[in-house]
């Protein structure tokens, strides 16, 4: 257990995962992304309920657990490890999103967003 945690700059990894996470409002919101990829994934933006609490919860924990491991990997002086998993995520979520025959902008879209999320959580790993 200590591997995971011992060396880690948790203010770093707390700092990363709240920037990344509210860098998915911005992403997903009218302003940038968020019209196309909803039509490429054929959902309003316009439901005024918005994504339900369970799926916001689990990008927010989804979000802190990457920012976790990049703080793992900075920690082991490994930073070329979270961009080999960070294209395993990458080349998984194109799978799941031509199975599931999502548009190919709604795709980008999702994927560039994991790729925005590490950079972000990335240069944590270096300010701090």
């Amino acid at each position: 257990m200590a591997e995971i945690t011992v060396g880690v700059n948790w203010l770093a990894v707390i700092v990363g995962a709240v920037v990344a996470f509210l860098l998915g409002w911005l992403w997903y919101s009218p302003k940038l992304f968020g019209v196309r990829w909803a039509e490429g994934v054929g959902v309003s933006l316009d439901d005024a309920s918005g994504p339900s609490g369970v799926a916001m919860a689990a990008q927010a924990f989804g979000t802190f657990l990457l920012s976790w491991v990049v703080g793992v990997t900075a920690a082991a002086d490994a930073l070329l490890t979270i961009i080999l998993i960070v294209v395993t995520l990458v080349v998984l979520m194109v799978a799941g999103g031509k199975f599931s025959q999502k548009s190919g902008y709604a795709i980008a879209t999702e994927t560039g967003f994991v790729v925005a999320m590490a950079i972000v959580m990335i240069v944590f790993q270096g300010v701090f």
